[in-house]
């Protein structure tokens, strides 16, 4: 394992499409949602574990979450589990990381991963990282993975490339550049991404040398490279709390994407299909569970479907559950809140939880 791979896990989300499982006291990626006896962020950190040493991964996070990322993750150091002071989006958070990182090792490449995704293929996965770092480093690019696309999707941005191969595995991977970051679109303009064959989903997964990632965060952010550079002998030191408290009440909120990757000119894609999921919605839960004839998926023995067709229901276990006559819905049931909604409307789901948590209070949210 190359002592020069370093990775940073995003887990600071709370996963409000996810509600009523995912709650702000307990987001997703701590949650075992496929029903493998592992939590989302455990599955992460095992599958960057093979390529990276564990001392060299880094997990950045909200500080309600510092104890519980503990308990899920037993052999991290402490110190590698970090807490931001306040939600400041993406930017801010993988520049947190590699400032911190360069200050160790000048020469790091650094993988940046969300912490509740899904990856099915996962052989592959580190195939195609161990790729992009070498690609990374020779060429000081700033690497993508983007997602080959099988539907046309509109829960996704997309990655658009030049159709030109810079390099391949065939039936695995290839690499090319990146002509522009898309937004998600409307269903005709997906489906002319998926025809094209030059567009791929957007995973949200990076990879750079710590170098070129701080010199494009010079170039393109130079008020928050400013704010971070001010305190950079204080990483790795006492003082760094202190510093990174300053520097997350004094920078703006933006994405690494808006930030960076949309303004970049040395940025590649590597395409691929790694089994991946956002597991951003019930649908794309729904899409990876096992399903009866019907299209019906459950997580509990205990329920039984009539008339019925495209249903994910999550259930407790100690109680018997009877679905009849629904198509396309999402049924959840938790302790304090039970979710019947239409498959077609979970993009409400976050202002149902808003609302919810306005008129019955922070507890059921």
């Amino acid at each position: 394992m190359n002592k020069n791979n370093y990775a940073i896990i995003m887990a600071g989300g709370v996963g409000s499409r996810f509600w009523p499982w995912s709650k702000t006291e307990k987001p997703k990626q701590f949650l075992d949602v496929l029903g493998t006896g592992k939590t989302l962020i455990q599955q992460t950190y095992e599958r960057i574990n093979r390529i990276c040493p564990r001392e060299n991964i880094l997990i950045i996070t909200n500080a309600l979450y510092a104890d519980t990322i503990a308990e899920q993750i037993t052999d991290i150091p402490h110190e590698n589990i970090l807490s931001e002071p306040k939600g400041r989006n993406t930017a801010p958070c993988i520049a947190f990381g590699a400032f911190k990182i360069q200050r160790h090792n000048p020469n790091a490449n650094i993988l940046v991963a969300p912490s509740d995704h899904v990856i099915l293929k996962e052989d592959l996965f580190v195939k195609v990282v161990e790729e992009a770092f070498e690609y990374a480093q020779q060429n000081e690019t700033l690497m993508t993975i983007g997602i080959d696309p099988h539907k046309p999707e509109t829960g996704y941005g997309y990655i658009q490339s030049t159709g030109e191969i810079l390099k391949s595995s065939p039936g695995e991977w290839q690499l090319s550049e990146v002509t522009a970051f898309r937004e998600k679109p409307d269903l005709e303009k997906a489906k002319e991404f998926l025809k094209s064959g030059d567009y791929f989903w957007n995973a949200g997964i990076f990879v750079w040398p710590v170098r070129t990632i701080i010199r494009a965060f010079e170039k393109h952010l130079p008020t928050m490279y400013s704010q971070f550079d001010a305190f950079e002998t204080d990483f790795n030191t006492k003082n760094e709390e202190a510093a990174v408290r300053t520097i997350f009440n004094q920078c703006e909120s933006i994405s690494i994407d808006y930030g960076i990757m949309e303004k970049a000119k040395n940025v590649c894609v590597i395409s691929t299909d790694i089994g991946w999921s956002d597991m951003g919605s019930w649908s794309a839960l729904h899409e990876v569970s096992d399903k009866n004839e019907n299209g019906n998926a459950s997580n509990t023995a205990k329920s039984l479907f009539y008339n019925s067709n495209n249903v994910l229901l999550r259930a407790l276990d100690n109680k018997v559950t009877v679905i009849e006559g629904l198509e396309d819905y999402i049924v959840v049931e938790e302790e304090n809140a039970l979710l019947i909604c239409r498959k077609q409307n979970e993009q409400l789901i976050k202002q149902f939880v808003k609302d919810v948590g306005d008129k019955f209070g922070e507890e059921y949210i």
